[in-house]
């Protein structure tokens, strides 16, 4: 067996440990005892390839296993205390509420307080309150979703006294207040729906959303244009590659020209993990494009995964970001060559290609999370996603002209304001129709099946294009 592929079955052995310890639960003890095992066989076998392999793997499986019980910690039981706190993650800010994350000695807490005064990343707090343990809802178990981010506390209408406005972290905190001004450059200079929307869709700002706003891009299956997702940034980087080829650029030029919108993206949203995360899993898929090694994408998106749970191991179970982050490249590296293909006739061919390749892989986890199926999705992304781009680059040339030259943001503002509204328009049209959408509630097991038969699919796919090229 050849070395690239043993690495593989260790990549996904370990991966295997941790979905494992997500549903189980396995003592420490009993890991280390069990790890014996394939260390005897190493040992005694080390020349019979087969059972060595096997050895290892079971040996990474149990690595796995013992990280996430490693991370694993006692929830605390609800106590009234005083503590120091640093804000450390961007405020988010609601309509009635602001949620801040605060590192303190009882670890992170998550505060939930009110819009006034307002707190910013590296701000020093005194806090007094009552500690609890985060409440579990009917459909949504929100200590597994405070869980991925380490937060194993929550604080309701606590006292704060602000102590100092820290510059420990004056850097990431410059770069937080600058998208500030972005989102009031926006809210300043176009009207609501469309400043809510241009908001979302280059920030990631959903702040200004209503829910029947919300509920309406669920129907039309176009909410992920407006998430700062892991499926949005992997598009995204699709998107930005084909422009690249399409202004002129050789391969080479257009991955470094994707690769620093990419990077500075990310930094004007803020540079949240999600993105972050999404980001190096964009990285890896450009870069093996352009290489020319697409296929062997998986080897290195996989080699991404294990690195990114070796250091936070609940993003495998309770971070749908990372699951749709990760589907969404595979979905691109084997289903964009046939949509490609299929939609040869079509203008815009690759980048609807792209947005159709991640949405089939992602599908089946979107229904099992969200309880719905967009049925007018295929046909509202085949209107929208084209002019993404477009809205995208004329959206941050505007909100940057709005906080230097105000003529120029209103100049800007017109064309802007005709695609939005064109936009609206679409999202308006499709979500009344009574066959838009279909409520689905799925089991696990189905979803297994699901990923099952796409494993089989792709398998099916490129047997036949095989066929086909000997058949030539």
């Amino acid at each position: 067996m050849i070395p690239s592929r043993i690495f593989l079955f260790l990549c996904l052995s370990f991966i295997a440990g941790i979905f494992l310890a997500s549903f189980f639960n396995f003592s420490q003890i009993v890991i280390l005892a069990l790890a014996l095992f394939p260390l005897i066989l190493i040992v005694v076998f080390w020349r019979r390839q087969k059972i060595a392999i096997f050895a290892c793997c079971f040996l990474f499986l149990l690595a796995g296993l013992y990280r996430l019980q490693t991370a694993a910690k006692e929830w605390p039981l609800p106590q009234k205390v005083d503590l120091t706190v640093q804000v450390v993650a961007e405020p988010i800010v609601r309509e009635n509420y602001t949620n801040l994350v605060v590192s303190s000695s009882k670890g992170k807490i998550l505060l939930n307080v009110g819009c006034y005064p307002e707190y910013q990343y590296g701000d020093k707090l005194a806090i007094s309150g009552q500690l609890e343990v985060p409440a579990e809802f009917e459909g949504f178990n929100y200590k597994n979703y405070l869980l991925k981010d380490g937060i194993y506390s929550v604080m309701y209408n606590p006292q704060i006294k602000l102590l100092d406005k820290s510059k420990d972290f004056k850097l990431y905190a410059e770069i937080l207040k600058f998208k500030q001004k972005l989102k009031e450059s926006i809210r300043q200079n176009l009207p609501p729906p469309y400043s809510a929307l241009l908001g979302a869709i280059i920030l990631g700002d959903k702040s200004q959303f209503s829910e029947e706003l919300k509920n309406k891009l669920n129907i039309t299956g176009l909410r992920h244009i407006t998430c700062i997702s892991g499926m949005h940034i992997i598009i995204l980087s699709g998107i930005l590659m084909e422009l690249g080829i399409i202004f002129g650029l050789w391969r080479g030029q257009a991955f470094y020209f994707t690769l620093g919108l990419l990077v500075i993206y990310i930094v004007m949203i803020g540079v949240p993990p999600s993105a972050v995360r999404a980001g190096i899993m964009a990285g890896l898929l450009l870069f093996a494009q352009k290489i020319g090694r697409f296929r062997t994408a998986p080897r290195a998106l996989v080699l991404a995964a294990v690195l990114m749970l070796a250091i936070n191991p609940f993003l495998l179970k309770n971070d749908v970001g990372f699951q749709l982050s990760f589907l969404a490249t595979l979905g691109i590296i084997y289903f964009l060559p046939f949509f490609q293909n299929w939609l040869k006739w079509l203008p815009f061919k690759n980048i609807i290609s792209l947005t159709l390749a991640a949405q089939v892989f992602t599908l089946p986890l979107l229904i099992y999370n969200f309880g719905y199926i967009s049925l007018v999705a295929p046909l509202t992304n085949l209107l929208v996603v084209p002019l993404l781009p477009l809205i995208m680059i004329l959206g941050f040339l505007f909100v940057l002209s709005g906080l230097v030259y105000q003529p120029l943001a209103w100049l800007l503002s017109l064309p802007l304001q005709l695609l939005l509204a064109y936009l609206v328009k679409i999202i308006d049209c499709f979500a009344w129709l009574p066959f838009a959408s279909l409520q689905l509630k799925i089991s696990w097991v189905l979803i297994l099946i699901l990923y099952l038969f796409l494993g089989w699919l792709v398998y099916y796919l490129n047997k036949r294009e095989k066929l086909k090229f000997l058949d030539y």
